[in-house]
């Protein structure tokens, strides 16, 4: 994937996990190392040849920033970082459940303001990562937009609430996922499976299930049925699910309740104002 080249420097304010990952995918795709700095408290390197500062460099002009810490630091981050912006400025959050509006609130010289949720399996290239604006230049997400695909497949939404509902199915998505693979290893060793053998079964089984989901025109719920023949095995195990829509209603409560939080930090970010 070839990287789009930085009009300027680019600042990663905070590089917990997932702006790690986004990092080392950027850095494995080459990026240009020489203009970005990681702004951390720690000071804890990332990468050589990547600048890391305890503090926003002094007579220095971002070309972009990207927001990368806790929704909850976001007061913090704001008051040192907001005169360093100016109108040309593309800034990009990745804080979860934190709304376009608290962040025009605090940073109101930026005419471009992105919201980004990405997912971890963008350090393979293979994430998701959704995106959001209300306005801004074109070139300016344009830019943007190409930073992303390096990470995997982009999706541009118009809505803040389809973007927020969105990025509970892909953000959070994939630690649902994991601990389906976690319940199918345990399972395989109940029915008498060497544990770390369940386990490698489990996750190479999952990855090309995935890969052949994406890969057919049918639904996956067609390629189920595809698989269970009737009175077999498979169809046996999909009656335990489909009864009741047990399975379907686990997963609906479980976005659910992801949902709520983020409404319940975005409130908590709106009363911080």
């Amino acid at each position: 994937m070839t990287m789009p080249p930085l009009p300027g420097p680019f600042w990663l304010v905070g590089c917990g996990n997932m702006a790690g990952a986004m990092l080392a995918r950027w850095l494995d795709c080459g990026i240009d190392r020489s203009r970005l700095t990681v702004i951390r408290p720690s000071g804890q390197p990332v990468a050589e040849g990547v600048r890391v500062l305890t503090a926003y460099p002094e007579g220095e002009a971002p070309a972009l920033v990207m927001l990368g810490t806790k929704p909850q630091k976001l007061n913090e981050v704001a008051p040192g970082l907001s005169p360093i912006l100016n109108a040309e400025t593309v800034l990009i959050s990745i804080m979860a459940g934190v709304e376009q509006a608290s962040l025009k609130a605090r940073f109101p010289a930026v005419r471009t303001i992105v919201k980004a949720m990405p997912n971890t399996p963008v350090r393979l290239g293979k994430g998701v990562i959704n995106l959001y604006s209300d306005g801004g230049e074109a070139e300016a997400r344009s830019l943007v937009a190409g930073l992303m695909g390096a990470l995997g497949r982009v999706e541009w939404f118009e809505d803040e609430p389809q973007f927020q509902a969105a990025g509970i199915l892909t953000g959070a998505g994939p630690a649902f996922l994991f601990r389906y693979i976690d319940a199918l290893a345990k399972a395989g060793a109940a029915i008498g499976l060497d544990a770390a053998q369940a386990a490698r079964l489990a996750e190479a089984m999952v990855e090309g299930a995935a890969a052949l989901a994406a890969a057919e025109e049918e639904s996956p719920h067609q390629l189920a049925e595809r698989v269970a023949s009737p009175g077999g095995t498979t169809r046996a195990g999909l009656n335990v699910l489909d009864a009741d829509e047990a399975l379907n209603r686990l997963v609906q409560v479980t976005l659910e309740a992801s949902l709520r939080r983020s409404h319940q930090m975005a409130e908590a970010a709106r009363a911080r104002e």
